[in-house]
């Protein structure tokens, strides 16, 4: 789904929260109550609030994104974003291409095809399912992959409660749910665990963005074909031009710039558990833009797969600290 949650790996975070205390100021004149608390939490409060704009800009781009299936097909939407996305971060970042080894191009090529598959399969599931119910499905991936590395028993807790959340999501079973469409959504969960993986390997090798820009050119070169195929022409109707330079620019340009400046201050641990608030974010996009209705047994089962991930994070947070 959305490469910026994801784009800033487990060393770059880290890099962040390490620069933050290094940089972080003794207690001064005006810093409340002479311990550096009151500034501390002021300074903290403006880069949650950009990782949640970029949250919301992620989500609300996945919507416009949905609205703009019928004119485009789901192929056609994910060939826009990521070709339009590529070319303002190459604009942008304008990675170097020479001196790399070969290693770090394969490094490169598998990450972006991890974020085109993840992009193909969120995209088909989203055109079968709600945007929460998909989001929910997901996340899945990541909190899966984060049980798996932890090895700790708590942490097979999580896992059943984020099992629980989608027995309710499901309904019991997969019959009020599209199945197709929510498999589509699991794989995308299973794709988006192995971007993660590969977009660590990316950012120890690339400074900066340029990984990330190179990756989002790799994935558009692949998607590009499917697009075309199902689309044709219409992707070059100026109105679909349009919408779709709006989904790249939300779901991808944006939330990275916001993430990129609230890591300069925000901490890792902090900035993980933001990221799992995303199915209600989500949710609450479809229902503002795309009048997709949420039960209380669904907002139910979107409470329990967040909670679930919060407390993988955590868990996964206090383990480091021992």
């Amino acid at each position: 789904m959305d490469e910026t949650r994801t784009s800033v790996v487990t060393g770059e975070l880290e890099a962040a929260a390490a620069l933050d205390a290094a940089e972080s100021p003794g207690p001064g004149p005006g810093s409340g109550d002479g311990t550096g608390r009151g500034t501390r939490s002021h300074r903290t409060l403006g880069p949650v609030a950009l990782v949640v704009a970029g949250a919301l800009s992620v989500q609300f781009g996945a919507s416009i994104a949905v609205l703009l299936m019928p004119r485009a097909g789901a192929l056609g939407v994910v060939t826009l974003r990521l070709v339009l996305a590529a070319l303002v971060l190459l604009v942008v970042c304008r990675p170097k291409l020479r001196g790399h080894s070969r290693a770090d191009w394969g490094t490169v090529v598998a990450f972006g095809a991890a974020m085109a598959a993840m992009n193909v399969l969120f995209y088909q599931a989203v055109d079968r399912i709600p945007l929460g119910a998909a989001v929910t499905f997901e996340v899945l991936g990541p909190l899966a992959l984060s049980v798996i590395v932890s090895r700790r028993l708590v942490n097979l807790v999580w896992a059943g409660l984020a099992l629980g959340g989608v027995v309710l999501l499901s309904g019991g079973g997969f019959d009020r749910l599209d199945p197709v469409g929510a498999l589509f959504a699991l794989s995308a969960g299973a794709m988006w665990a192995t971007y993660i993986v590969f977009s660590a390997r990316t950012g120890r090798r690339f400074p900066q963005a340029d990984g990330l820009a190179l990756a989002m050119a790799v994935g558009a070169v692949l998607s590009l074909p499917l697009g075309i195929a199902e689309s044709g022409s219409t992707l070059l109707v100026p109105s679909t031009l349009g919408l779709g330079l709006a989904v790249a620019l939300m779901s991808s340009v944006l939330p990275y710039t916001l993430e990129l400046l609230a890591l300069r201050r925000l901490p890792a641990p902090t900035f993980a558990v933001l990221m799992s608030l995303e199915p209600a974010i989500a949710a609450t996009a479809g229902f503002l833009v795309l009048h997709q209705d949420l039960s209380m047994v669904d907002a139910l089962a979107i409470a329990l797969v967040i909670a679930a991930s919060m407390g993988a994070v955590r868990t996964q947070v206090a383990r480091k600290a021992q």
